[in-house]
């Protein structure tokens, strides 16, 4: 039956005056379904309230679920970068504890090697300095085994100068006074004595006939200027031509006692002798005409070669390690033998050899020196 107003039942809409609806209520609500974060799935809602509901409930789910797993992710990552960071900070410190032990080892093996190498040089230092001490040690003895040497060779060299000027044949009576006979002695040819009235007083000298005064005998005084003189250069003996002992005795005997008439060959005289190169040799029989002479020759047995007077030459000189010969009158070579027994003399007080006080040692060089003076003056031993 039809009745005037449709039952709900039967699938129609009630009819508008039916539905009481509260206007504020569904403002209010309409207004909570619009909040920022679901505008979309509340328009969703409202268009499709009965078949999309389900479907944004698990999209929402869905993000939900994203955003945890994303936190969790990250939380993750963190811990385990922290975990990195974490190890290598370790490492890096086991590291840097090694590179500070090996820093030390390599230290300590410099400070070892410069020991080593500072004890090295030390050790070389020390046996250069031990070698060089030997090496002064035997310098040192070398140079004093030279000494002696020399000084042997300057005796041999005076017992030499002694055996020529003094030969068994013809002794040397100024070097022998023991030969020497006052009350015997007769005057040579050609030498005389001339007695005076002050003969008593000042005993004569006759080096002709070898007659010497002995000291006892004859009066002296010292000369307070040579002795001073003498006694400065004996402090410290040197063969030196500037020292005041030594140059007065050349400017007063040894200058004058070699200056013969052939200058140039005085001056090798007088060299040789300062050097003790000089040798006197007697003349040897006349070589056979068919034997020749090696040596050059100057002069002959009848001129002397200093001089140049026609004089009787019984020796002859050689200046050093040359072959040349020269033959010297008996009264050139007293001159050269008076120099050279004053050069040895003063050699011997040099090296040490006299053991003398001052004053005998200078009463012995003032008698080389009048000797040197006789010879100038033309006094000279006459040979048997």
């Amino acid at each position: 039956m039809w009745s005037g107003q449709p039952q709900p039942d039967e699938g129609h809409l009630p009819p508008l005056e039916a539905v009481s609806v509260s206007w504020k209520s569904v403002d209010s609500c309409k207004g909570c379904r619009e909040s920022p974060g679901d505008q979309v799935e509340a328009s969703a809602e409202e268009e499709t309230p009965g078949e999309e509901g389900p479907a944004a409930a698990q999209a929402r789910l869905d993000v939900s679920r994203l955003r945890s797993s994303s936190m969790e992710i990250r939380e993750k990552g963190s811990e385990f970068l922290k975990e990195e960071l974490h190890k290598a900070q370790k490492e890096l410190k086991l590291k840097d504890e090694e590179c500070e032990r090996l820093s030390k080892v390599r230290e300590q093996l410099e400070r070892e090697l410069e020991e080593l190498t500072a004890s090295l040089f030390e050790e070389a230092h020390k046996m250069v300095r031990e070698a060089n001490m030997k090496q002064a040690a035997s310098e040192k003895q070398l140079k004093e085994a030279r000494g002696k040497i020399d000084m042997l060779q300057a005796e041999v060299t005076a017992l030499k100068t002694l055996v020529i000027t003094s030969t068994p044949a013809s002794p040397n009576r100024e070097l022998h006074p023991q030969l020497l006979s006052p009350t015997k002695a007769v005057p040579r040819k050609g030498h005389l004595r001339h007695k005076s009235t002050s003969s008593a007083l000042c005993p004569v000298v006759c080096p002709a006939a070898g007659h010497i005064l002995t000291p006892d005998k004859e009066g002296k005084e010292v000369d307070t200027t040579l002795f001073a003189e003498f006694q400065a250069w004996r402090e410290s003996p040197a063969l030196d031509k500037n020292s005041p002992f030594l140059e007065r005795v050349y400017r007063e005997d040894v200058g004058p006692c070699l200056d013969f008439t052939t200058q140039e060959l005085s001056a090798l005289v007088r060299a040789a002798v300062e050097d003790n190169t000089l040798t006197i040799e007697p003349v040897a029989p006349q070589t056979p005409p068919t034997v020749k002479v090696a040596a050059v020759e100057y002069g002959s047995t009848n001129t002397c070669a200093l001089s140049g007077l026609a004089r009787a030459c019984r020796h002859r000189i050689r200046l050093g390690d040359s072959e040349s010969h020269y033959y010297i009158s008996p009264s050139s070579r007293a001159r050269i033998t008076a120099v050279c027994n004053f050069f040895t003399y003063i050699r011997y007080i040099q090296q040490g050899l006299v053991r003398q006080d001052a004053e005998p040692m200078f009463w012995e060089i003032t008698r080389l020196r009048k000797e040197m003076s006789l010879a100038k003056l033309g006094f000279f031993p006459q040979e048997a």
